[in-house]
């Protein structure tokens, strides 16, 4: 935010730059950022708008369609490499110096005209930003609706402003001229902001705070905003706030099911999971994917495969080890576009399934994740060690996901194969780390900014075989993979 750069205040007064009519308004704020154009260069902060870009880059992987609203000269939509990229600002001046900037770059596009009366060609995109433009626009809610259009079910609107407890700050800087004045007329809070987002019909998917220090500062820089500015309590001293949203919709009616069935040791179970396989409505099939058992589960699910004929049943090894590789096999292996993950040992009912089918079908969320400390639970489904592991792992999670999560540790979840698919193209950010595929989905989910959602099932006993969790072992190994998520997810 800061500049020491001598150059001109302007000439055109920010305050009175004024809410009266959207029409008097919005030729004041063109004369405005007209004049602020000419000098933007001199005062642009490297190290504010470096870490703005870089969060960004976070949610956005290269290669995606962006709509920026208020995109001033360009940069920031250039450096998120996008394969189409429109920028959309009020000021004539600022759109010309985009096209001088960025000329050449024919994925690039920019367009003068105020957001309130957006009007482009008829398009989505995958994102549509709007940084630090919330505090300038004339109606909020109008925009909102305007950007709405050009929305589809995977879409994601982006936006970041300033936190209302840097005003005081940030017009000491004005008034010391080491920032050039602006006319921040629209202080508004989370509040407001989540507020707005629901009345037009978006659903917020996570909210943040980032930037404890809006400048180039080696080494400190680093620690305030990479570290401390990530810590609860701490992060709430940060300048701006960001929210990441969506516009739920159902899915298609023509979608089938695929419900993958990892199996170790667990042939007493397989032919009850194929008697209660439940009716879901539309299309559906049962993978077992087992996992080199000793107690002749691959012979059992063949067998009960061969004399099911009536139900889509198939069956796959696989060579690797761990629940996660067996999920990836099934995952891989599906035919229909829904994807849900059955723990063997029937400690969740199958009948419950079409229930976490029908949440994600009705756009409810996009990751449908079990969760088991709402209702009691069956005798010793959960020992007390497990339970007090499970509600630790719940808030720790929680906080580094970003979203609410009762039972991060339930093997029950339900989503797309597109957003498993999305999922897959970005695992390199993560890496290979999670043997058990629970933490690598939701992470995933995490980054790519779905939207999930708890669903809590009844737990039941075991009735076959016994649990293949340890829990001091593979709790340390979960505690392992959280720290690792606090540098990704968090101290990023």
């Amino acid at each position: 935010m800061l500049s020491l750069a001598p150059v001109d205040r302007p000439t055109l007064d920010p305050k009175n730059v004024e809410p009266t009519t959207f029409e008097s308004y919005s030729q004041k704020m063109r004369e405005f950022f007209d004049q602020f154009a000419k000098v933007r260069q001199s005062w642009r902060p490297a190290g504010y708008h470096d870490l703005v870009q870089q969060y960004y880059q976070f949610y956005i992987t290269p290669g995606a369609k962006i709509l920026e609203i208020g995109c001033g000269q360009g940069q920031l939509l250039a450096g998120l490499q996008p394969s189409v990229g429109v920028g959309i600002d009020i000021s004539p001046e600022m759109i010309a110096r985009a096209k001088e900037m960025h000329a050449g770059q024919d994925h690039l596009e920019f367009h003068c005209q105020p957001a309130e009366s957006l009007s482009l060609a008829d398009q989505d995109f995958d994102y549509i930003i709007l940084s630090d433009t919330l505090s300038y626009v004339y109606d909020i809610e109008m925009v909102l609706r305007q950007v709405k259009r050009y929305c589809r079910p995977n879409t994601r609107i982006i936006t970041n402003f300033y936190s209302r407890l840097w005003q005081p700050i940030l017009s000491t800087l004005e008034w010391l001229g080491l920032k050039y004045p602006q006319p921040l007329l629209n202080w508004v809070t989370p509040a407001d902001v989540k507020n707005l987002l629901e009345v037009t019909g978006f659903e917020v998917v996570q909210y943040d705070l980032r930037m404890l220090l809006p400048a180039h500062v080696p080494v400190v820089g680093n620690l305030l905003n990479r570290f401390l500015g990530s810590l609860p309590g701490i992060r709430h001293f940060c300048l701006t706030n960001w929210f990441v949203a969506r516009v739920p919709s159902p899915l298609p009616a023509d979608v089938g099911v695929s419900v993958i069935c990892p199996c170790r040791n667990e042939a007493g179970n397989i032919q009850s999971i194929v008697d209660r396989f439940p009716d879901f409505g539309i299309p559906a099939e049962l993978v077992f994917v087992e996992g080199n058992s000793k107690d002749g589960t691959l012979d059992e699910c063949h067998r009960v495969a061969q004399a099911t004929a009536e139900k889509e049943i198939s069956v796959y090894q696989q060579t690797g080890k761990g629940k996660g590789d067996a999920v990836r096999l099934g995952f891989d292996k599906a035919r229909y576009d829904i994807l849900v993950i059955l723990d063997a040992d029937m400690t969740v009912p199958p009948e419950d399934l079409p229930r976490f089918v029908k949440v994600l079908r009705e756009g409810r969320g996009e990751f449908i994740n079990g969760s088991r400390l709402v209702y009691a639970m069956e005798g010793e489904a959960m020992r007390f060690l497990n339970l007090l592991g499970n509600k630790f792992f719940s808030v720790l999670i929680s906080y580094l996901l970003g979203q609410s999560l009762k039972d991060t540790l339930c093997g029950t979840k339900v989503l797309t194969r597109e957003n498993y698919r999305r999922l897959v193209r970005q695992r390199s950010y993560f890496g290979d780390f999670d043997p058990f595929g629970d933490f690598d989905l939701l992470f995933g989910a995490a980054k790519l900014s779905l939207r999930i959602v708890d669903f809590p099932i009844r737990y039941r006993a075991r009735t076959y075989g016994e649990t293949q969790i340890s829990r001091f072992t593979h709790g340390w190994m979960l505690l392992k993979m959280c720290g690792f998520a606090m540098l990704k997810l968090r101290c990023r």
